[in-house]
């Protein structure tokens, strides 16, 4: 029969309900098995992923595989809590609640762009985790002595989340290069067939553009999209605040 995924995740507790295994001891133990998948989705994506492909690179057999998880599901979610427990938690010592926010924010960017492939795992389970938990309960720390009820709190770090993963997302999506040769190129081809059309985009277009060197800058993106952030989470925790008063 087989086991629960929340025992599997919690594997490595004292009280884990794995029961015992029959037969011979595996070659590999769990932790391995999911060690090598995530080493298989930085390297080659999700995609990559598959318990054939997983089977190779550990030299078992195809269904050796799932003694270890019932499905390519249950790895999924194994590979990221195992990702979140590995994660270097952001220090934030006696910083003041925007600081630790910036930081937990750029720790969630930096994470994403290694393991790019964790923005196509939406799966609700990952909640579960001992990885995943000890993650949540460190970064909700960014939010003490805001003032913020815990449901609050909670729905401020979703947000600040949410953008990094959008913001992940939007960087794995656009195309490495440089655009000024392509911009060199087509400049003035490109006013030819705008002539008067468009007169907005073409004005904003052409300042934003000097000014980034290009129709996209992902590092101005980021700076100006996490002080919108900040200042929004500025007005809640000022607005709650004085709310106590």
């Amino acid at each position: 029969m087989p086991r629960p995924l929340i025992d599997h995740l919690w594997r490595e507790h004292a009280d884990a309900q794995l029961g015992q295994r029959r037969g011979p001891t595996p070659r590999h133990s769990t932790g391995d098995v999911i060690t090598h998948a995530v080493r298989l989705a930085d390297t080659g994506g999700l995609g990559a992923v598959t318990v054939r492909a997983l089977a190779d690179s550990l030299n078992i057999k195809t269904m050796s595989v799932y003694t270890h998880v019932n499905s390519r599901e249950d790895l999924l979610v194994l590979m990221a809590d195992e990702v979140h427990k590995h994660m270097e938690m952001p220090a934030f010592g006696r910083s003041n609640w925007r600081t630790r926010v910036r930081r937990l924010a750029e720790a969630n960017l930096a994470l994403l762009r290694t393991h790019s492939w964790m923005l196509e795992i939406e799966d609700p389970r990952l909640a579960l985790g001992p990885g995943t938990i000890a993650k949540y309960d460190h970064e909700l720390h960014a939010f003490d002595e805001t003032g913020l009820d815990d449901l609050a709190r909670d729905a401020a770090l979703t947000f600040v989340l949410d953008f990094a993963r959008a913001s992940a997302a939007r960087l794995a999506s656009t195309p490495r290069g440089d655009f000024s040769e392509v911009w060199a190129e087509s400049v003035g081809q490109l006013a030819n067939y705008l002539g008067d059309e468009y007169p907005l985009a073409q004005r904003v277009g052409q300042v934003a553009g000097e000014n980034m060197g290009g129709p996209y800058d992902a590092s101005r993106a980021w700076d100006w999209g996490l002080d919108r952030v900040l200042s929004g989470l500025a007005e809640l925790i000022e607005h709650d605040s004085a709310g106590d008063r």
